[in-house]
């Protein structure tokens, strides 16, 4: 399934976007919330005449071009488990919901998301439960594994960031039968880095040269993992964030050209890593 056109949704800084972009893929559209994300967005990528939508709440789905695959990190909202349906109707108030509202109606041949690993073990995996019968309702088989960013590190871009995510990929039935997982990668950076435990002030941990994972509330002072260097630690820095979520230079610095740093970190926190979307998409490809 090659050259796949996708839909970016809470689509962020387009982290699903460059990796899907790097191996080939075409995107048709975006749509993402936050306004300060947005401008980033607009500034990394070429958006002429691609649909958009800032609330997936709002979109129609029959307004939608066609394509191939929806790519979302969904947001971590709370399943209620309360109710007495099951599947589709199931996920009603979470964002989880506009994917399966989406998908019911343009069937895509693939449903590429992502989100913490403790989606697994919430509310006793009842939550993970509920998204698996609405995707089989919808008429997806899904597979899924956690996948590390360490373990996708390149040479050029390397990502050495303790970061679990878990992955899921929903193959429409008749439509795609190419399994993408498992992964069994174990590549390793080799920059050397440290962060301050948030718990015991200025106590340094040992990383074994891998970043703690980089978090929306690392936005400055101890939150934000140290650099060991030659002079001691420093904090990492806006750009070094972006790097350890796959982010080229070019990129970073189109984005600090519109944003307080403040903005950059957490931009970079709420990002899927490239170079795992990157190994996914290579595999979307074959």
């Amino acid at each position: 399934m090659a050259n796949i056109k996708f839909f970016d949704l809470f689509a962020g800084i387009g982290g699903f976007r460059m990796g899907l972009e790097n191996t080939g893929h075409k995107p048709v559209g975006w749509c993402e919330y936050d306004k300060f994300a947005q401008e980033s967005y607009k500034a990394i990528y070429n958006i002429e005449g691609e649909y958009f939508n800032e609330d997936a709440r709002k979109i129609k789905p029959k307004e939608l071009p066609d394509f191939d695959i929806l790519a979302a990190g969904f947001p971590c909202q709370s399943f209620s488990i309360a109710g007495k349906r099951k599947g589709f109707e199931d996920t009603r108030g979470t964002l989880f919901f506009e994917i399966a509202r989406i998908a019911r109606k343009k069937l895509p041949k693939i449903l590429l998301l992502e989100n913490v690993k403790g989606l697994l073990n919430h509310s006793n995996g009842e939550t993970f439960l509920k998204i698996i019968k609405t995707l089989d309702e919808l008429g997806y088989d899904a597979e899924w594994q956690v996948l590390n960013s360490k373990d996708f590190s390149k040479e050029k871009r390397p990502t050495p960031q303790n970061r679990e995510r878990l992955f899921i990929i929903g193959h429409l039935r008749g439509e795609s039968t190419r399994k993408i997982f498992p992964f069994y990668r174990k590549i390793r950076g080799n920059i050397k880095y440290a962060h301050f435990d948030r718990t015991q002030t200025y106590r340094v941990l040992e990383t074994n040269g891998i970043s703690s994972c980089c978090t929306t509330s690392s936005t400055g002072g101890r939150q934000v993992q140290k650099l060991l260097t030659d002079d001691g630690f420093r904090q990492i820095s806006p750009k070094e964030y972006w790097r350890l979520q796959g982010f080229p230079d070019w990129a970073f610095e189109k984005a600090a050209e519109i944003n307080s740093d403040t903005q950059l970190y957490i931009q970079a926190g709420n990002s899927v890593t490239v170079n795992v979307i990157e190994a996914i998409g290579e595999r979307l490809g074959d």
